[in-house]
């Protein structure tokens, strides 16, 4: 009896878990190996972090989204290299042997050579990071409330987010909100209106991905939410309780003792170890540059696709790192990999935009679709209905509407908890290493 082909996929992201789900007919075994047992919908990642929705809203175990299909195995693992010779994923405790190999591990944050930073700055890429962000924010009012002077609850009520791409908007126009609305009538000593949101670039304009009709556009909300925004700044310090920030020749400090960073994302670790293991070339982003049909060079049976994937349109320009990019290569991937086993050419990669969407706050979005750009409630609602459509399991598109919809009517977030609060400097310390060491062996969500 011939031995059936082999797939391994690591990470069950968008591009790992919609590749699984495209081989369920396909004659061959498939092993999804993540160091987590859900796959998360990180777009609604900054809702989490606000308070709008909980953690199980916007994640799904991965066994039970997977469960009908008898071809597939979900392993709950950790992969630490490769063995390219013996075709193996090399995990931290055993190996996992493959035919052909899928990698879709991910990116992590960046903070350009200051990793020190990431102690307070934190980034947004896990549910632990959006719980941690979530009792930052929160707990800022919180300490506010128990100030006694006012310089201390003006540092305490200022939030400084790094990075004016669609997380930094979408957080900034979301704590704003949280400020103005949710929590306005909840305290005594302090007013939480009284929040100071600081929205911080080095781009000349926010959104600077987006046309420049729309960027002005989410401008000009953010700045109807109270949200200031400065471009053309270079961060050059961040500590505790500040900012420090560069214009020119100019240096300046903003007391701000919530910082969040939203600048700039790398490669996770586990590609730079399938670079040394190929010979692959990555880009500066650590990224491995791939052949037309997703594959590394030399190396037909390995795919990486998402967004560790350096992957360029038909103008020339990389893909950038979303969800539909990633789906698209899921896809893709399991295509081409039953195209080889019938015997069939499976074409190049191409990648179908249908456009960009980002929300600035209640009510309020920017819509790029190529052939129309539009903003306000409209493409609000476009952004509600394209979110929903992407959750994986119908459950979550009920709760997360339902959730919508009390929002809406009432301005109430309904998951505003505090949790996990460090119980002293030493604990946090220790937090906090554990979490670099965790993001260092690579994030596969």
């Amino acid at each position: 009896m011939a031995k059936r082909h082999r797939v391994a996929i690591i990470g069950g992201g968008f591009g790992g878990l919609y590749a699984a789900q495209r081989l369920r007919r396909a004659d061959v075994d498939v092993t999804l190996i993540d160091r987590r047992n859900f796959h998360l919908f990180q777009p609604l990642l900054y809702q989490v972090a606000t308070g709008g929705l909980s953690p199980a809203n916007i994640t799904a175990p991965l066994r039970g989204v997977l469960r009908r299909q008898r071809n597939t195995r979900v392993m709950l693992g950790e992969a630490t290299g490769f063995d390219v010779e013996r075709r193996r994923v090399l995990l931290r405790d055993g190996e996992v042997a493959y035919d052909t190999l899928i990698v879709a591990t991910g990116v992590v944050n960046n903070y350009f050579g200051n990793d020190a930073w990431s102690a307070h700055a934190p980034g947004l890429k896990t549910v632990e990071d959006a719980t941690e962000i979530r009792r930052r924010v929160l707990g800022a009012f919180e300490a506010a409330e128990r100030a006694t002077d006012s310089d201390s609850v003006h540092a305490l009520l200022t939030f400084a987010i790094i990075g004016a791409g669609p997380t930094g908007v979408e957080l900034a126009g979301a704590i704003a909100e949280i400020a103005r609305h949710t929590l306005r009538h909840d305290f005594r000593r302090i007013n939480p209106e009284d929040a100071q949101i600081l929205l911080l670039d080095a781009a000349d304009r926010v959104l600077p991905g987006y046309p420049e009709d729309l960027s002005q556009r989410a401008t000009e909300s953010l700045a109807r939410l109270g949200v200031r925004v400065y471009t053309g700044v270079w961060v050059s310090e961040i500590t505790d309780d500040s900012v420090y920030v560069r214009h020119g020749d100019v240096e300046e400090r903003i007391p701000a003792h919530t910082t969040l960073w939203a600048a700039g994302t790398a490669a996770s670790s586990l590609g730079a170890a399938l670079a040394a293991a190929t010979g692959a070339e990555t880009d500066r982003m650590g990224r491995l540059r791939v052949g037309a049909d997703l594959t590394l060079p030399g190396h037909p049976e390995i795919l990486v696709i998402g967004d560790l994937a350096h992957v360029r349109d038909e103008h020339g320009a990389p893909l950038t790192g979303v969800a539909p990019v990633a789906i698209q290569q899921g896809k893709y991937a399991a295509r081409l990999i039953s195209d080889r086993m019938r015997g069939r050419l499976t074409p190049a990669f191409r990648y179908v935009d249908r456009g960009t969407m980002a929300t600035i706050g209640r009510s309020h979005a920017v819509a790029d679709l190529g052939w129309i750009r539009f903003s306000g409630w409209l493409a609000w609602v476009a952004w509600l209905f394209i979110h929903l459509l992407y959750l994986v399991e119908f459950q979550n598109r009920l709760l997360v509407l339902v959730q919508w919809a009390w929002y809406y009517v009432t301005w109430n977030r309904a998951a505003r908890l505090i949790t996990d609060a460090p119980q002293s400097e030493e604990r946090e310390g220790a937090d906090k290493a554990a979490a670099r060491e965790t993001e260092e062996a690579g994030a596969y969500q």
